[in-house]
């Protein structure tokens, strides 16, 4: 009779773990957004940061695109989402309203826009003493 107890309860206590799991999973989401980040130069923005947010306002978010300009930002819930990028102080338009259905992926092409031509990186002269 213990035996059958102790099977029980640990039958149960691991049936409700796998739940928890799997919730946990299907609440993380399985949209994707991905896409490209393109700088004023027409070229695309190597390490641009990406911003993203529900198209409310809350649960803001950064991500990195790679070498190439590229991102993919993955398990995302389903819903309504607002992106954007900048680098170097330069910085794209807010993309609005970019609906994700469940298991959908969308591209996105994020142009940054403020400048002329991508700002060279700030050089460090030490004073001469």
């Amino acid at each position: 009779m213990k035996r059958g107890f102790i099977f029980l309860t640990g039958f149960t206590l691991a049936l409700f773990a796998a739940c928890g799991i799997l919730a946990a999973q299907h609440a993380k989401g399985t949209s994707t957004l991905s896409g490209v980040v393109i700088g004023p130069d027409d070229k695309p923005a190597p390490h641009a940061d990406i911003s993203y947010q529900f198209s409310d306002g809350s649960g803001p978010h950064a991500a990195r695109a790679d070498a190439h300009g590229r991102f993919t930002i993955l398990h995302l819930p389903a819903s309504s989402y607002d992106i954007r990028a900048s680098a170097r102080g330069v910085f794209s338009d807010w993309v609005r309203n970019i609906p994700l259905r469940k298991g959908q992926t969308k591209y996105v092409e994020l142009r940054l826009i403020y400048a002329k031509q991508m700002p060279k990186p700030a050089s460090y002269e030490r004073p001469r003493t």
